[in-house]
Formats: structure tokens, sequence, C-alpha cells
């Protein structure tokens, strides 16, 4: 079954380049495009997709206010925030109005194909990036000290808590991407979560300071 989306963005080469890519999935179809919010709602309550990609930085209404119109008008919407913004506070507003997702614009095109997808099954697709500012709250398993990780279990978390794919991770360390995966295994364990949020989100709170350099 083909997943439809619509993609929000005031960027004539973003939407290009957008189309471009969710086109090339087999699974995925672009079935219209906005270039700001208002059109974005017109635009969604007449395709019905079900998957918006929603920019948050907009004229004449910013993604925010039109992601809160959508899901007032259609609460089965699945909307993913893609955009360059980070900071706590757009994260906070975007999905106290209703997103599902949040992404940035800087992740792989793999990691975006995925996040559609995996929000039209009802998941919550969020760059570990900006986890610390969506679950301030959260509590995280504190009974691991951060020195019982190796050295190269360091390195891979901290990448992990980056943003990093495995094969990103591996490209940057020069291994395998298997060995990658055998580490990030060993990570979760060691730390006691079950996925990448959750593993950035730790690392946040209780590795050292001193960050791995590009």
């Amino acid at each position: 079954m083909t997943t439809s989306v619509l993609l929000v963005d005031d960027h004539q080469l973003v939407r290009a380049g957008l189309v471009a890519l969710v086109d090339s999935a087999d699974d995925l179809t672009v079935v219209g495009q906005a270039a700001d919010g208002r059109e974005a709602v017109r635009s969604a309550l007449t395709l019905r997709p079900d998957v918006v990609l929603m920019d948050l930085s907009m004229p004449v209404m910013d993604g925010v206010e039109a992601t809160r119109q959508l899901v007032a008008g259609m609460p089965d919407v699945r909307i993913v925030v893609l955009t360059s913004f980070s900071d706590k506070g757009r994260v906070a507003e975007a999905l106290a109005a209703g997103a599902i997702g949040y992404l940035l614009k800087d992740c792989e095109p793999g990691q975006l194909l995925s996040a559609i997808r995996s929000a039209s099954l009802g998941h919550a697709p969020i760059d570990p990036r900006v986890a610390h500012a969506l679950l301030p709250q959260r509590a995280l398993p504190a009974d691991v000290a951060a020195a019982e990780l190796s050295p190269r279990e360091d390195e891979v978390l901290r990448l992990v808590a980056e943003g990093l794919a495995n094969k990103q991770i591996a490209r940057r360390l020069g291994i395998t991407e298997r060995t990658v995966k055998a580490h990030v295994g060993s990570v979760f364990r060691r730390i006691g979560v079950g996925d990448r949020t959750s593993a950035a989100l730790w690392a946040r709170d209780h590795l050292p300071a001193e960050r791995h350099d590009h």
C-alpha cells in the first residue's frame, strides 16, 4: 500500500528535492505541495494525505498554527515537522500543536523516508538530536557509570547522540557497520535502554562534557 505525502515548505528548491527523494521510494508518493501554512491546511483537507511533512518557519501562517488547524480538522493526519530549528521552545510548540514527529533538515535521506513510513504507522519519529528537548522529564537509568563503557563504546554512544546512523558511525571511526551494530547493542545493554533516542538522552545526562571532535 502506498503512503501519500503532502510537502509543506516555503522554499521551492527544498520542495523539489523532497519530491525527488520521496517519489524515489516505491511505497511513497507525493500528492501535493504547499508554500505556506494556510495553503497547507487547504491542500490537506482536499487531498487527505497520510503524512504531512511540515516546515515551521513560513509566511502567511507558520507550521505550528497550520499543524494545530490540521489536527483539529483531520484528527487522523500524521504530521512530521521537518525544520532547521532544534531549540526546545519550537520543538515543544510543534508537539503541543499535534505533530507526531520532528526531524532536522540535515538528516540523512534514508532517515527521512523511514520517518515517513514510521509516522504512517502511527509511530513518532524523533531526531535523537532534539530528543532531550522533547522528553525533558524522562527518567533514565543512572545506575551505570559512564566509566564502565569502553573507550570505543564511549565514542559510538557520543555519535549515536549526535544522530548519526550506524553506517555514518562506521565511516567516521573507520570500522565496519557490523562492528558498530555490535557496539551499539552492547552500549544499550550496559546503560539499560532499548532505542537510540533513549541512548542519546542518557549520553547527554551522564557522559562527561567533552564531545567527540568532528
